[in-house]
C-alpha cells in the first residue's frame, strides 16, 4: 500500500497513510557469513556443554535452525496504517492513547525507520522500516494525535546491531 491519496474508511478510522514492510529484514548473506556464524555457534554450544549450562546450548541451536530455515523462506508482507484512531502493524492496532511518543530516524538508504513508545512499560519500543514512504508525510499523519520524541536521533541499538551483523 502506498501513502492513501483518497483517504479511505476502515473500521479503525481514516485512512491517513499506509505501505508495506517485510515481516522481518532479508538479508544477502555470503557462504562466509554462514561458516562464521556455524564456528561461533559450534564454540558457543561447545562451552555451554563445558559449563553444564544445557538450556543455553538449545537457545544457540534453536538460533541457528530459526536462521537458516529464514534464509530459505521469503519474508511475508505486512500492512502498515496511521489512521485517525491509532496506528495499524499487520494484524495488531495500537490506539493513540496508548502511544507515549513516536520518532523517525531518516538517514537514506540504509536508516528510514519509524518508532513508537508506548505508556505502558511492559509493551516494547515498535520500529516500523518506512521503506519508501515519505517520512514528512508520516510525520504530519501522527502530529496531530501524539507526540513527537526530538532527543531520539539515532537507531536503536538492537536495530544497529541486528543490520550490521545482517541478523
Amino acid at each position: 500500500m502506498e501513502a492513501n491519496p483518497n483517504n479511505s474508511i476502515t473500521e479503525y478510522g481514516k485512512i491517513l497513510a499506509s505501505w508495506q514492510v517485510d515481516e522481518y529484514p532479508n538479508h544477502d548473506r555470503s557462504r562466509a557469513w554462514y561458516v562464521l556464524g556455524a564456528i561461533g555457534g559450534v564454540c558457543l554450544i561447545i562451552y555451554a556443554i563445558a559449563t553444564a549450562n544445557f538450556l543455553f546450548a538449545i537457545i544457540i541451536l534453536i538460533s541457528g535452525i530459526i536462521t537458516l530455515l529464514s534464509t530459505f523462506q521469503a519474508p511475508e508482507k505486512l500492512d502498515i496504517a496511521i489512521t485517525s484512531s491509532g496506528i495499524i502493524v499487520g494484524n495488531d492496532y495500537y490506539v493513540y492513547k496508548e502511544v507515549k511518543d513516536f520518532s523517525i530516524i531518516y538517514e537514506p538508504p540504509t536508516i528510514k525507520v519509524l518508532y513508537f513508545d508506548f505508556e505502558k512499560p511492559w509493551l516494547p519500543l515498535v520500529s516500523i522500516p518506512l521503506e519508501d514512504s515519505d517520512p514528512n508525510h508520516i510525520r504530519e499523519c501522527l502530529l496531530p494525535f501524539c507526540l513527537e520524541n526530538l532527543e531520539r536521533s539515532e537507531e536503536t541499538l538492537t536495530d544497529y546491531v541486528r543490520r550490521l551483523y545482517k541478523l
